[in-house]
């Protein structure tokens, strides 16, 4: 249940959201393009970021460039 601290981890790194067009899910919600965001924890597949509704979100990679 490690993933219910991941909240409170440090930082890893910082990505920008350079869009929200998802063809099977609805992120547009929950990311802003533009937008910094802080990674607190990474997969091979998903940044794990605190989200615009102020919750821990798994997102695709490719909705971020690294800053």
């Amino acid at each position: 249940m490690i993933h219910k601290n991941w909240e409170n981890n440090e930082t890893i790194k910082q990505i920008e959201c350079v869009h929200n067009d998802a063809k099977k899910f609805v992120v547009n919600n929950v990311l802003t393009p533009g937008k910094v965001y802080d990674v607190k924890n990474e997969s091979e597949e998903f940044y794990f970021v605190i989200d615009n509704s102020g919750r821990m979100g798994g997102f695709y990679k490719e909705y971020f460039k690294e800053v």
